[in-house]
């Protein structure tokens, strides 16, 4: 079930409705069930794969809790299953495929795969909780007794497909709370499910048109044309993941929950390091606390805090696809945050440059420097192949016509030429903007109390009016849902 579907229409009020009429004593099995059901109408049987790993994880917390003299080994053994089951629905047909072109140099192949392996939905996110939730654990944390909240933390139907990863600290305590329906909370809901479906129907999914044209036929762009679809892009998967994002702390809250933020205007940060504290947060938490500090972090020598850094991203960039393409973009944005890293080292000792660094000026040129630095990144990202990302690559610093004069837009967005669209650019800026004052400002604290009724009330009528206009014929599935 789609965020951006007529379903999820129908089972969100059904479920919060529900919610709010029952007693305390039934909202968590009401939640289980409901978080199963919105699971399972993509594929029934996968629901049974989640249980299995929840049974699991459930025990082996409990385990690792108990147990004195080999914890360390319990906590191995949880993280290799957990990671072995995600190896087998994620990584099979990669590693097949490597293993094939190995092979080949001696004149031999690998065999087919004896089944059709098809990837769970959000089953990396989930694998990424419950190794937060055993690793926390092993470090001293208090196990979850009940079984059903244990469940419900892991499945919990508004982050459960594409986050925010959640920490079970921070979640599991919110079960207890003998919850209140609080107005001011779910008008924050309301907003923030509204502004995530602008981002995604009216942004993302309209600059998607643009990005499947010219990232299949770029041999009919222009370079000029080409930087023009790598920034729809860009602003494509921002929209996408934050909508879905911005839809899922909403319908959380709705609900009387707080889910962590995701992002904070990425595309205004200053270095690569920066702009890894801004974007997808609990992705980037997550590869601190559980992969780069276990790894060593910064307590080495610089060589080995540079090898930790290039590692984790490059282990971040597998981890959201099995494909050579992926693995290049998580070595480029560790080659970044290493230079970047040693950038800080060499101008730390240069005293005459102090001055010059703390400029606005260079403050924008360092914005400006990041983003398309990211945007390079993009194109390893949403390539199909190394190759096409390669060509892509090609056609952005070969300075080069197009043929017959084309474009990604002529090709892609006729209707753009329509004098409306112009006409009503300006209040998709100013819903845009205020949308963004009106949801989570830094740290996840909402701001919509500060503005009046009459405003807000205006607000949301130009969004429901711009969404009716502007929306597009279909909307596909949010971006991460693939990882």
């Amino acid at each position: 079930m789609l965020f951006n579907s007529f379903g999820y229409l129908i089972f969100l009020p059904t479920v919060v409705l529900l919610f709010w009429a029952c007693p305390h004593r039934f909202r968590v099995p009401l939640l289980l069930v409901a978080s199963y059901i919105f699971y399972m109408t993509w594929k029934p049987v996968y629901g049974l794969l989640i249980f299995g790993l929840t049974v699991l994880n459930y025990l082996f917390g409990l385990v690792i809790a108990r147990t004195e003299a080999h914890r360390r080994l319990w906590l191995g053994i949880t993280v290799a299953a957990n990671l072995t089951i995600l190896g087998v629905f994620k990584y099979a047909y990669f590693t097949r495929d490597v293993l094939d072109q190995g092979l080949s140099l001696f004149g031999k192949h690998c065999p087919q795969l004896p089944l059709q392996i098809i990837l769970p939905l959000g089953i990396s996110f989930f694998v990424f909780e419950f190794i937060h939730y055993a690793t926390e654990v092993y470090r001293g944390g208090e196990p979850v007794r009940s079984f059903p909240a244990f469940a419900l933390f892991a499945s919990f139907f508004p982050t459960q497909i594409a986050g925010p990863i959640k920490r079970y600290q921070d979640f599991i305590p919110q079960l207890s709370l003998v919850k209140r329906f609080d107005l001011k909370a779910f008008d924050e809901g309301v907003n923030l499910i509204l502004f995530g479906l602008f981002k995604k129907v009216l942004f993302a999914d309209n600059l998607a048109v643009v990005v499947q044209t010219s990232f299949q036929h770029p041999e009919l762009l222009s370079s000029v044309d080409m930087w023009l679809a790598v920034y729809a892009f860009a602003f494509q998967i921002y929209f996408d993941f934050s909508g879905y994002t911005d839809i899922a702390r909403g319908s959380a809250l709705l609900l009387g929950f707080k889910v962590p933020p995701n992002f904070n205007l990425p595309y205004l940060a200053s270095s690569i390091g920066d702009f890894w504290h801004r974007w997808h947060m609990s992705l980037s938490t997550w590869l601190r606390d559980y992969l780069y500090i276990p790894l060593g972090g910064s307590r080495g020598s610089r060589l080995s805090t540079y090898r930790n850094l290039f590692l984790t991203m490059l282990l971040g960039g597998l981890w959201h696809g099995a494909a050579m393409h992926f693995l290049v973009w998580g070595a480029f944005h560790g080659v970044l945050l290493v230079l970047h890293r040693e950038w800080r080292r060499l101008a730390g000792g240069m005293a005459w440059l102090k001055g010059a660094l703390e400029s606005r000026l260079f403050h924008l040129f360092s914005v400006a420097l990041t983003f398309h630095a990211v945007c390079l990144g993009w194109v390893f990202f949403r390539a199909e192949t190394f190759a096409s990302a390669l060509a892509i690559l090609g056609k952005l610093f070969c300075l080069s016509p197009a043929p017959q004069g084309l474009n990604a837009w002529s090709l892609s967005l006729p209707a753009t030429r329509d004098p409306v669209i112009f006409l009503l650019l300006p209040f998709v800026l100013a819903a845009l903007f205020a949308g963004q004052l009106l949801s989570a400002g830094p740290g996840g604290r909402l701001r919509t109390a500060s503005f009046p009724a009459g405003l807000k009330a205006a607000y949301v009528a130009v969004m429901i009016g711009l969404l009716i206009v502007f929306s597009p014929d279909t909307s596909p599935r949010f971006i991460y849902f693939q990882f």
